[in-house]
């Protein structure tokens, strides 16, 4: 398994580094992502599992990668992600007596404060898509060993990750349901509007901080005493990002848009 996952990533960051570099096509990169994360996804498997779990597996571990990407736009937000994702599945992860897993969490949350010192506004350093695309996948494969242990912890891993997963998803759909070309780069994501609409870097991190340490943490950590609330308590914590999100960029749009007015009468 550990050799599955380390082969797993090297994948992804290295055509993370080529992209940087020469700027990929499309279908080739998301390929090897989904190479990376069938790999991963079929050496879990062999653990006993059905495998009818494989193509929503492969499915979830894209989508991961590139939501993660689609997010690191801002300084310090990706890395700050990391650090609380992967430091409260430590908790989770000792929490059942999973050590190694434990401290393979503990490991990547100690990795991401690292770089999230140089990352942090103003950043000196930058993850680009070779940092960005690890990142989505490790705390993709955290998530998924961690349910392959316990599948009630699948309901507190995915609470972890509802203010990036909902950011990513909400933009991606309303930019498909608005036929615009949702598959290349845009500005649309709830941070960057904020971004646009005069916060500061700093502002929007500690917003979405905030999310993690009021809503996220206190759902996720109670679904796991009591794993009978987990997934009721995942369904809250979605719906509420979702509610967020609306309300936010319906907000900011509303300025932006009187803004327009102001200056063409």
């Amino acid at each position: 398994m550990s050799l599955g996952l380390a082969v797993a990533l090297l994948l992804v960051a290295l055509v993370g580094w080529l992209d940087d570099h020469r700027s990929l096509p499309v279908l080739p990169r998301f390929g090897v992502q989904l190479l990376a994360a069938s790999l991963f996804s079929a050496l879990l498997l062999r653990t006993g599992m059905s495998w009818w779990w494989w193509p929503f597996l492969v499915i979830a571990g894209g989508w991961s990668v590139n939501l993660h990407n689609f997010m690191d736009g801002i300084d310090g937000l990706l890395a700050q992600q990391g650090v609380f994702v992967t430091a409260t599945l430590a908790v989770l992860s000792y929490s059942v007596g999973q050590a190694p897993l434990g401290l393979a969490c503990a490991c990547s949350a100690a990795a991401c404060a690292g770089f999230w010192f140089y990352n942090r506004s103003p950043a000196r350093i930058f993850m680009g898509d070779v940092g960005s695309g690890s990142v989505g996948l490790l705390i993709f494969m955290l998530i998924a060993m961690l349910w392959q242990v316990d599948p009630n912890l699948l309901w507190p891993g995915l609470i972890l990750c509802s203010a990036f997963v909902t950011d990513a998803s909400l933009t991606l759909l309303s930019r498909m349901l608005r036929g615009r070309r949702w598959y290349t780069a845009h500005r649309e994501h709830l941070y960057q509007w904020m971004v646009r609409r005069g916060r500061s870097h700093k502002q929007v991190v500690t917003i979405y901080l905030g999310w993690n340490l009021l809503i996220a943490s206190p759902l996720a950590l109670t679904s796991r005493i009591d794993p009978r609330m987990a997934l009721p308590f995942c369904v809250v914590a979605y719906l509420a990002a979702a509610a967020t999100w609306l309300a936010l960029k319906r907000r900011l749009l509303r300025r932006h848009v009187q803004e327009v007015r102001h200056v063409i009468p």
